[in-house]
């Protein structure tokens, strides 16, 4: 996890708990990192502030989504995506035509995130469908074990329950992993 992670992170859960200054803080720290990354999804369209502003006002809207044990930055990063595309979709595109390369300096520092990312995929390849589809719905896109639920004919808790369980799997594999690479 990111020094960048941990403190947006902790900011936001200081936010919630009603310390607007650590709020206050959040959203300044987050928008020049959006805005690079609507920039980059959009091509740097006109209206890329317009969504900017969007992408902060879903944060602010959905803040409650963000389980606090897990990182802020994919949940920020997946509102982002959304609403680029959202917008992409009202202009009648089909989706952000951008060189590849000017996506390497939208977020320097995170580099490393796009390795998790692809061992992230790797394991969820190695666990069975339905828990994957959720770690990927919950832990990834952010949305809501209810919800996951009423898609996959599951109550909530059974999502939790399979969630918990399919990531536990997945430290397990990890670790495995590691073992065996060390």
């Amino acid at each position: 996890m990111t020094d960048r992670n941990d403190r947006w992170s902790d900011l936001l859960r200081r936010g919630m708990r009603g310390d607007g200054a650590a709020y206050g803080a959040f959203l300044a720290e987050i928008t020049p990192v959006l805005r690079g990354i609507v920039r980059a999804r959009t091509g740097g369209a006109e209206d890329g502030e317009d969504i900017v502003q969007e992408v902060l006002l879903a944060v602010h809207s959905k803040r409650h989504t963000w389980r606090e044990d897990e990182p802020v930055t994919p949940w920020l990063y997946a509102i982002a995506r959304y609403k680029a595309a959202d917008a992409g979709r009202r202009r009648g595109r089909q989706g952000p035509q951008v060189p590849i390369d000017d996506l390497a300096d939208v977020l320097p520092e995170e580099a490393g995130e796009t390795t998790a990312a692809r061992d992230l995929a790797v394991l969820l390849d190695r666990i069975d469908d339905r828990a994957a589809r959720i770690v990927r719905a919950v832990g990834i896109e952010g949305r809501s074990a209810g919800e996951i639920g009423v898609e996959l004919n599951m109550s909530e808790g059974a999502v939790r329950v399979a969630y918990h369980r399919a990531m536990v799997r997945l430290k397990d594999l990890a670790e495995t992993d590691a073992q065996t690479t060390n």
